[in-house]
């Protein structure tokens, strides 16, 4: 076989789970921030393409327009397992080696401490490379970063937290299984599919990523900047007053982050632990 079955695969995390907790904070640290900065290149390319298709009303082409986004962001999780680095919610994976004693608490917390301080470090430069550097959200792709993480702030009203932390646990297990399908695959060919459907049905689903949203976020924040943004988002400056640096965290990272945390580490990693890999030792 050009994969690995089951029962294999889960057992393989025990080794990845040690490979990972045993690196240096200072090594995680930097591979965070590259992961970070690769799901960004993947929002941006996301929000391009999320651009430009209100023909006939908003409702038009709906899921058309998101079975694209969620094509094209793909290829974030592709170049974060492919080329190497450290995303936190695969991550959420070394809950396998935790449960299994092949790890410490402590080993696992150095690691998603250190990538998820990465990648958010990495994702809000890129955010800011792109919004402050380049010019490319000074019009209609800023008007839909802005619109992005406008909706990632306020959609819900009263019930919003809870939605978002289901949708939250709705991603990563998805993002987890796609991690595991593409450890699984031999070859890259394997690889790029495994990745591609389950990231593609994620974001058609309208799930929420903390990482990404560590991007798209800042970038909608950091789009606020141009008159051009602004006009091209159809909202006013004072409605945009609650998309801020205080309500990225409060009302979306925070609560996306626990979300992630459930999906990746519980409903994947403590379930596959139990059937596949709970009591072995080789």
């Amino acid at each position: 076989m050009n994969f690995m079955p089951p029962a294999e695969l889960a057992k393989a995390f025990r080794g990845i789970s040690i490979k990972k907790g045993t690196n240096t904070f200072a090594k995680l640290f930097v591979l965070g921030i590259l992961a970070g900065v690769f799901i960004g290149f993947a929002a941006h390319l996301a929000t391009t393409v999320g651009t430009g298709w209100s023909i006939g009303g908003e409702s038009a082409l709906f899921g058309l327009k998101k079975f694209f986004i969620g094509a094209v962001f793909s290829v974030g999780l592709m170049l974060v397992i492919i080329p190497g680095s450290e995303l936190w919610t695969g991550n959420n994976l070394m809950f396998i080696g935790l449960l299994n004693k092949d790890i410490s608490f402590g080993q696992m917390m150095k690691n998603w401490v250190a990538v998820y301080i990465g990648n958010l470090v990495g994702s809000i430069f890129l955010a800011w490379m792109i919004a402050a550097m380049s010019g490319l959200l000074d019009g209609g792709v800023g008007g839909t970063a802005i619109n992005i993480a406008y909706g990632k702030v306020t959609a819900g009203g009263d019930a919003h937290q809870i939605w978002f932390f289901f949708r939250a646990i709705g991603c990563n297990w998805l993002v987890c299984l796609a991690v595991m399908m593409a450890v699984s695959a031999k070859d890259i060919g394997g690889k790029v599919l495994a990745i591609f459907f389950p990231i593609m049905a994620f974001v058609t689903s309208g799930f929420e990523h903390a990482i990404a949203n560590m991007y798209f976020i800042p970038a909608g924040i950091f789009a606020k900047a141009f008159d051009g943004a602004i006009a091209a988002s159809g909202k006013d400056v004072a409605t945009l007053a609650a998309l801020n640096w205080g309500t990225f965290f409060s009302m979306n990272l925070i609560t996306v982050t626990l979300g992630n945390f459930v999906g990746g580490a519980i409903l994947c990693g403590a379930v596959y632990w139990w059937i596949y890999v709970r009591g072995a030792t080789d």
